[in-house]
């Protein structure tokens, strides 16, 4: 029997059939011999073959694992050298952000972009928290959507709290799988409540020792949308560790860049050191914006090498 994975709280799965039935599902015994080298082998979004295990029952087991047609991984919380499946089988990714009550980093949203483009998986990036600013922050709202905008990326500004700017966002995740995430802190579960106001998801406010949010969400889970589509909330991410990646591979992940490669003297250029690289030159005529090309620097500098 065919579901699809709402819910991983380690070992046993919340699913549910094509009927709608919902299942406390695990995993045969046999399955986990599998290489499979993820913390978690099913991932939230997964399509899954399940048999049940009585009638009665609102138990299964999981004894196979569609192929999925994306998904998008992150370093693994717990080990350095394992990677974790946020979530597979994505239509988009919606990244929450603030420039205030906590401050997200561009470095944190360039990650997170380039582990989209890593897993072909169209990201959206939403600022919340719009009742907060004063003119700096819409000064440097401004100049941060312009700049993405300018390479593709749709940016919105929104006030959860207010319920302002929110119909727009809604309208994109009709009929679509998205997966939602951002720091603790940044009001992913304020968004959830005015899409879900019956569900009164915990909101937890940002700790003053850390200026970061409190944990509200520990497991991946899914939803399905009153008006269609479903969208799967992630635990708030202090970091998001990618994997799986060489230096030689990320600046085909900067779409600013993967646009220029050609034109590089030599086809290893790593855009640092190297002459006649076409992307130094974009950035110094302001082709390239000056803080993307440093978030790639950045971003390339924390890539260990190990044998791709």
């Amino acid at each position: 029997m065919k579901a699809t994975v709402y819910k991983s709280t380690g070992s046993w799965y919340i699913v549910k059939d094509e009927s709608g039935r919902i299942f406390n599902a695990r995993m045969k015994g046999v399955m986990k011999l599998d290489d499979i080298t993820s913390t978690n082998p099913v991932a939230v979004g997964d399509i899954v073959e399940m048999e049940i295990e009585t009638e009665e029952s609102s138990t299964a087991i999981i004894d196979e694992i569609h192929t999925r047609h994306n998904y998008i991984n992150r370093q693994s919380p717990r080990h350095k050298h394992q990677h974790h499946i946020v979530a597979a089988n994505l239509d988009q990714s919606l990244l929450v952000a603030t420039l205030k009550e906590p401050k997200t980093s561009q470095g944190f949203i360039d990650r997170f972009l380039v582990a989209s483009e890593m897993y072909h998986v169209p990201p959206l990036i939403v600022f919340n928290k719009a009742d907060l600013y004063k003119n700096k922050e819409l000064e440097k709202y401004e100049a941060w959507k312009a700049m993405y905008e300018a390479i593709g990326y749709s940016v919105f500004l929104v006030s959860a709290a207010k319920k302002e700017g929110v119909d727009e966002v809604l309208e994109l995740l009709k009929n679509k799988t998205t997966l939602i995430s951002g720091h603790s802190g940044v009001g992913k579960s304020s968004l959830l409540n005015v899409i879900f106001p019956e569900m009164n998801l915990r909101t937890q406010d940002v700790s003053g020792w850390s200026g970061k949010g409190q944990h509200t969400t520990t497991f991946a889970e899914m939803y399905d949308l009153p008006f269609g589509g479903r969208i799967i909330d992630t635990p708030g991410m202090r970091e998001f560790g990618l994997v799986d990646i060489s230096k030689q591979e990320l600046s085909h992940y900067f779409p600013e860049l993967r646009d220029r490669l050609n034109d590089c003297q030599f086809n290893n250029c790593l855009h640092v050191n190297e002459p006649g690289c076409a992307i130094k030159e974009a950035v110094i005529n302001g082709a390239v914006h000056e803080d993307r090309y440093v978030s790639y620097v950045n971003i390339l500098d924390s890539i260990e090498e190990k044998n791709y």
